[in-house]
């Protein structure tokens, strides 16, 4: 179990699902990872649930919005990364071809945050954390442990985040582009190819599953659907890509070896 108290600037912290059907959604995910949910009210009959694991947050379920409805945005899941300083990072993200999507606002006492869109089209959300610091657990059964970019346009995305958080990018022999923040291994992004159609650019989470063998089942007899099955990530385990019954999608991984978070 990998604790976390803080997280560096520029690194991957939180996770949450926006639902248009927030009860499947929670039966869903309490079933397939086991996670507890503590409901916090928001307003105007709203709650923003966290998703618990041994009494630690470790990512979060809230019901669309009437805008959201109203534009026909489908159910999806939103990643965010931690930084020291919102309302000062946000222009250098539009000075480096980004828009605000909204932002910066104060989150009550938790934190606070913006929204971004990327030079290709990929949303991220930015989090200054107060009371909330993010996930207490990560890259344990049950927790996040990775955030994956899928792009238009790889290249414009490593000098956008370069620039934006100073990350450092390592691509292997297959195109798949491994992002080091501070020395630690902070996700990865690829390159879109034309099989993926008119799918938009964004960013998706990772969770761990203890036996992925079990998991996949599982998810399926609670609705959920498997759009990629079981597939080797050389060096680091098994995947799998799913849409849960809200139709949000979301990666699934038994990894080899977690690795150990260090503060």
């Amino acid at each position: 179990m990998y604790t976390v108290t803080k997280y560096p600037h520029g690194t991957f912290s939180w996770a949450d699902t926006s639902s248009t059907d927030t009860a499947a959604s929670r039966q869903f995910y309490s079933g397939l990872f086991g996670w507890d949910i503590f409901d916090i009210p928001i307003g105007d009959g709203m709650n923003y649930s966290m998703f618990q694991l041994e009494g630690q947050n470790v990512a979060a379920l809230s019901e669309a919005t009437p805008e959201a409805r109203e534009h026909n945005i489908p159910s999806h899941w939103s990643c965010y990364v931690t930084v020291d300083d919102v309302d000062a990072i946000l222009p250098v993200a539009t000075e480096n071809g980004a828009t605000i999507i909204f932002g910066p606002m104060d989150v009550f006492d938790s934190g606070r945050m913006a929204f971004i869109m990327d030079p290709t089209g990929a949303a991220l959300g930015l989090w200054q954390a107060r009371n909330h610091i993010g996930a207490g657990i990560v890259n344990a059964p049950g927790a996040m442990c990775w955030n994956e970019l899928i792009t238009k346009d790889a290249e414009a995305a490593q000098a956008f985040y370069g620039a934006l958080f100073n990350w450092e990018f390592c691509p292997d022999e297959n195109g798949y582009i491994m992002i080091q923040n501070q020395g630690r291994n902070n996700g990865a992004m690829m390159q879109m190819d034309a099989s993926m159609g008119e799918m938009p650019s964004m960013w998706q989470p990772y969770f761990t599953v203890a036996n992925i063998d079990e998991s996949l089942p599982r998810a399926e007899a609670l609705g959920g659907t498997i759009i990629i099955p079981k597939t080797v990530a050389p060096g680091a385990g098994h995947f799998a890509y799913l849409r849960d019954p809200a139709d949000a999608h979301f990666y699934i991984i038994q990894l080899i070896q977690a690795e150990p978070w260090v503060e």
